[in-house]
């Protein structure tokens, strides 16, 4: 069993991530996609992927000998996956919703140099489209504001929609950095902090009404982010 979660950038999927690690029942891999994209390499269970193809080779091999889940976002497009009818037939792909009005003031603040298509939406609906019209099977989508409102609840209906055990206990963890995300560690200073899922006031100052471009880039992914949650899960 493969199980994926896509998300936009700053849509809460690390501290998805981090609650998936405390279950200890399936192998999490930390964005093997954007890191390769981004460094041009990704180790996944000590195997040196560099290209898409070979992130998911490499992926498939390691669920041939037990259960994995990996998460990753997309700021980037990965052509690779569209093209690749086994990895999205055989793989269980779900995916995190967050409203872009907060992903992207959050994005800006850690790059300000981000690209509309950074932002990630459309790209986000690229692969949930494809994969319902691949497999047959509308992808079950979660929205992050559940997450945060009625944690329980919501981590249960995910695990019964994709058919894994709900592990209470995986809802708190313990504060601090994890080695799987050891490259992209200045992302993930807030889940650092956590000890579960949280709904903490940005502090990071940035106001979409004082930047046009921030307000273009959403005007873009809105639509994308709203087709999306039409089909979120019910808690």
């Amino acid at each position: 069993m493969i199980v994926a979660l896509w998300s936009a950038p700053r849509s809460r999927s690390t501290a998805f991530f981090r609650m998936m690690l405390e279950r200890g029942d399936v192998t999490a891999v930390h964005e093997p996609f954007s890191t390769r994209a981004e460094h041009g390499h990704v180790a996944i269970d000590g195997e040196i992927a560099r290209s898409e193809a070979d992130v998911i080779l490499a992926i498939r091999r390691l669920g041939e000998r037990g259960p994995v889940f990996f998460k990753d976002t997309t700021d980037e497009r990965y052509q690779a996956v569209l093209d690749d009818d086994r990895f999205l037939q055989g793989v269980r792909h779900t995916f995190l919703l967050r409203h872009p009005a907060e992903t992207i003031p959050s994005y800006y603040a850690l790059n300000p140099a981000v690209r509309r298509d950074q932002i990630g939406f459309e790209a986000l609906h690229e692969i949930f489209a494809t994969v319902w019209r691949r497999t047959g099977e509308k992808p079950v989508v979660v929205d992050s504001d559940d997450l945060v409102r009625a944690p329980s609840a919501t981590v249960a209906a995910y695990c019964a929609a994709v058919a894994i055990p709900f592990v209470p206990l995986s809802l708190t963890w313990a504060r601090g950095d994890r080695a799987e995300w050891s490259a992209t560690k200045r992302w993930h200073a807030g889940v650092s902090a956590t000890t579960g899922f949280e709904n903490r006031a940005p502090t990071h100052g940035v106001e979409l009404g004082r930047h046009p471009e921030l307000r273009e880039h959403l005007a873009h992914h809105l639509p994308f982010y709203e087709r999306l949650r039409e089909h979120r899960i019910a808690v």
